[in-house]
């Protein structure tokens, strides 16, 4: 089983959002076959905490006009690691610092990329 369209669709959205507030490091991992939570993880970086901040609400934002809805939303009040779960993708967006330490992109080495160009 791979993404569903429509999760593929939201990825992009998101990733759009992040990189126009100047998120770096933009990534989208299919993560359908290992985790039955969700269809993609999408990674954004920020250097520092008001931006990871400013990325996560334009990003929340960009997917309530299409419709999607966060159904959880933690880390906001740190501003280091903040976790978007909209069902069909969870978006990550997080610190560099909290990026490399975790390297996220290691632990999913096996799931394919999602092309995020549309």
């Amino acid at each position: 089983m791979t993404a569903t369209t429509h999760a593929i669709e939201l990825a992009r959205a998101a990733a759009a959002a992040a990189e126009d507030k100047k998120a770096e490091n933009i990534v989208a991992l299919d993560v359908s076959q290992q985790l039955p939570l969700t269809d993609i993880f999408v990674l954004a970086s920020a250097s520092n905490e008001r931006l990871v901040g400013a990325i996560a609400d334009a990003i929340e934002e960009a997917l309530h006009g299409l419709g999607a809805k966060v159904i959880a939303r933690e880390g906001h009040r740190e501003g280091r690691w903040i976790v978007l779960n909209f069902a069909d993708i969870y978006v990550h967006v997080m610190h560099d610092e909290e990026r490399v330490y975790y390297d996220l992109e290691r632990l999913y080495k096996d799931c394919p990329v999602v092309e995020l160009a549309a």
